[in-house]
């Protein structure tokens, strides 16, 4: 479901105005400790007994691990620490001959950082620091150089790139519009950027920047749908159903996920109604359906959606949400857009769906 919502809102707003009038928007988009830990988790701790082998000499006698990953938010910068296990040794008659060996916590600061054009977040370390397992500082020089070249590298090298988001979102929404409205819905994109990013408490707070679509007169509400033009959402609806129940069914069985399962199912049957009454109703100005629908569906969904990423490998669940946060986006700007024009509404689903249906005669 957060794919249909995702890409009727995406539609709903690349379709209204010329790119060439613009005014400048920030919309707030927080990213939680517990998916970044997941990242950093299914990146790096790919060792037996879920470790993150970091480093290891050719004879095999030399090591770094980190375990037990904990991740928090300290002076506007990222705090990870993990357990080290480091071992130094050199091979003398075929068998490891250990010269150091030693087990402690390594704690990095890392502080989110935009790159020149703010389309990529990184997370540079700007701190290590090892202590022993009574909580005392270390200063190993061997081991001060090995987390200087292996650790700090890896640990920093995880980022955000926000040209991928403008690949999926655009991947989400082109296929189903006229080629002039997905051109449209490019250029918008484009001008996607990050305009600042700072750790929190709960994770990374960032502002996202837009050129969104000027003000523009109020139009004349769209006409209900005819009988042949709802013909032909069905066909377009029913491929989307479709798609939506497949992916549905394909989530995991355990509990968190079946929970997911029930809420999707029942939002899908939900949109039916909705979006019906939406396209077929005289007058919607008061208690519009697809309004409602979108309002209770992402209220109830996201938290179910976030918790469910945070159990995706690696970058699935980041991308997962990324989407989220797409979609977080949009609704964020829904409510900023009566000087727009763009509504998450029954005109807007209505305008959406003749746009839909020009597009497939465009294909066809």
């Amino acid at each position: 479901m957060k794919f249909a919502l995702s890409a009727v809102a995406l539609a709903l707003f690349g379709t209204f105005s010329p790119i060439s009038q613009a005014q400048a928007l920030n919309l707030p988009l927080q990213l939680d400790y517990g998916l970044i830990a997941k990242l950093v988790t299914n990146s790096l701790y790919t060792g037996a007994e879920h470790t993150a082998d970091l480093w290891q000499d050719g004879a095999k006698c030399s090591y770094l691990k980190l375990a037990n990953l904990k991740i928090n938010g300290q002076a506007e910068q990222i705090r990870l620490t993990n357990d080290v296990q480091v071992q130094f040794g050199t091979k003398l008659g075929g068998q490891c001959v250990t010269v150091l060996k030693w087990q402690g916590v390594l704690e990095t600061l890392q502080k989110p950082t935009l790159n020149a054009d703010h389309s990529v977040l990184s997370l540079p370390v700007t701190q290590a620091t090892a202590y022993d397992q009574q909580g005392h500082q270390v200063n190993i020089s061997q081991l001060q150089d090995l987390l200087k070249r292996v650790v700090e590298p890896k640990l920093a090298g995880l980022s955000i790139d926000l040209n991928r988001l403008h690949g999926d979102m655009e991947r989400n929404v082109s296929t189903w519009l006229p080629k002039t409205e997905a051109a449209q819905l490019s250029q918008w994109l484009n001008t996607l950027t990050i305009n600042s990013a700072a750790a929190n408490d709960q994770g990374i707070a960032l502002q996202l920047g837009l050129d969104a679509p000027a003000s523009t007169p109020a139009q004349a509400p769209s006409l209900a749908l005819t009988a042949s033009e709802q013909k032909q959402w069905q066909v377009i609806w029913k491929q989307w159903q479709g798609l939506l129940a497949k992916a549905i069914n394909g989530l995991g069985k355990d509990q968190q996920n079946q929970a997911l399962q029930t809420t999707l199912t029942a939002m899908l049957h939900e949109s039916n109604t909705a979006f019906q009454a939406g396209l077929t109703a005289k007058n919607t100005t008061d208690n519009d359906p697809v309004r409602e629908f979108f309002s209770h569906s992402w209220t109830t969904l996201t938290p179910q959606l976030k918790a469910f990423s945070q159990d995706l490998p690696g970058l699935e669940g980041f991308n997962y949400l990324g989407a989220i946060a797409a979609t977080d986006v949009l609704y964020e700007l829904d409510t900023k857009a009566a000087p727009l024009g763009i509504t998450l509404s029954s005109d807007g689903l209505r305008k959406l769906a003749r746009l839909l249906i020009a597009g497939k005669q465009q294909r066809t």
